[in-house]
């Protein structure tokens, strides 16, 4: 294989960016690759290795939404200092001559405070090393980087600077299949960590009784057919110069060949809302998990789950802030629990929740597994037996 690109030797310093609390998910999907993850941080998780790692990582990742290549990290007090230095990286490791590159710069408790400023200087030391007519821009929000832009991150965090390149593109939970929505989407992301968290065994019953627009079973039926979330993407590191192509195709090919024909147990999802179900369906199709999940429309009342011994109930619940009134949501959350009573002692429960009094009244001893923020909103992730 080419040598990776950023290290003679096939050596990469990778970052797998994430939601924070989502970091000990993604750690342990890290290790399930053959990764050594070296360090744990708020929103995100180092690691090292070479291009094939990286191709893996963004190709099987499911909790996490980004993985950039760190090219490089420094003190920097002054804007020649910055400017110098920056100017030493091997950009052209990285980054296409043909392509315009869009930077992303934070500063916080550092000298060098302003933004504008610092992307100008790294601007012109990236066009001091790749060539003047290289276009370079600044990025917006964490969605705007451009179709066919390079993004380089620029953070400053107490006067070190870090230099990153992004080797995703889009954004990891953006797997292609989620075309249709219904009121308040789950990220998909976020719905493999909340399986994870359950602990869902895939020959087991899983049940989402307000399933939306499918994203939990989406990702169920994905996970449970060992289907690569990546498999239909392209990616960023597939315009680097040293992209080795033949070493993707293969990890496509060896990726194809894991998929089982079908989810080994039933995978039920549901809603009293006639067009989540229709965007569920969907979604599901455009995933290729059409046949693995049994949608219906109907009211929480009448969920009935399957009469198995062991199962799981893994649902997102609405929050009341922009969806459902209170009076109605607690009455919901009281449902959910006259329907968790209907489940065998052996099935497990989980779900988000942004508010003890709604999770007290489904009436199991729930454990927080970990916190984190869903559409801008403080979550917790629940864990507990029926």
């Amino acid at each position: 294989m080419h040598a990776a690109p950023g290290a003679e030797a096939g050596a990469l310093r990778l970052f797998a960016v994430c939601a924070p609390g989502l970091e000990h998910f993604v750690a342990a999907e890290l290790r399930a690759l053959g990764a050594a993850p070296e360090e744990t941080e708020p929103g995100g998780v180092s690691f090292a290795g070479d291009a094939e790692l990286l191709y893996r990582a963004n190709l099987w990742l499911r909790t996490a939404g980004r993985v950039i290549a760190r090219l490089a990290e420094f003190r920097a007090r002054a804007f020649g200092e910055l400017e110098r230095r920056a100017t030493q990286q091997p950009w052209e490791r990285f980054l296409s001559p043909g392509r315009p590159v869009r930077l992303r710069v934070t500063c916080r408790k550092s000298r060098l405070y302003h933004s504008d400023a610092v992307a100008e200087r790294v601007a012109t030391a990236i066009r001091a090393r790749m060539g003047s007519a290289l276009g370079v821009e600044v990025a917006g929000g964490e969605e705007d980087d451009g179709e066919n832009a390079q993004l380089v991150i620029v953070r400053l965090l107490r006067d070190q600077c870090t230099l990153s390149v992004d080797a995703s593109g889009a954004l990891l939970h953006q797997r292609g299949y989620r075309l249709a929505t219904a009121k308040a989407p789950l990220r998909e992301t976020l719905a493999a960590a909340l399986l994870a968290a359950s602990g869902w065994d895939p020959a087991a019953p899983l049940v989402d009784p307000l399933c939306g627009s499918g994203t939990i079973a989406i990702e169920g039926a994905l996970l449970a057919r060992r289907i690569a979330p990546g498999l239909a993407r392209r990616f960023a590191f597939m315009t680097w110069p040293g992209f080795d192509a033949a070493c993707w195709e293969r990890l496509v090919d060896e990726a194809r060949a894991r998929i089982l024909p079908c989810a080994p147990a039933p995978i039920v999802a549901s809603d009293r809302d006639a067009g989540a179900i229709e965007a569920a369906a969907a979604n599901a199709a455009r995933a290729g998990v059409a046949g693995d999940i049994a949608l219906s429309r109907r009211a929480l009342s009448a969920m009935e789950p399957p009469a198995a011994e062991h199962g799981w109930i893994v649902t997102n619940p609405p929050y009341g802030v922009r969806v459902g009134e209170p009076g109605a949501l607690r009455d919901l959350y009281a449902q959910l629990g006259n329907v968790v009573r209907r489940l065998r002692p052996g099935w497990t429960v989980a779900l988000l929740s942004p508010d003890p009094r709604l999770d007290s009244r489904v009436g199991v001893r729930f454990e927080t597994v970990t916190t984190t923020r869903n559409g801008g909103l403080a979550v917790r992730m629940l864990v507990g037996r029926a």
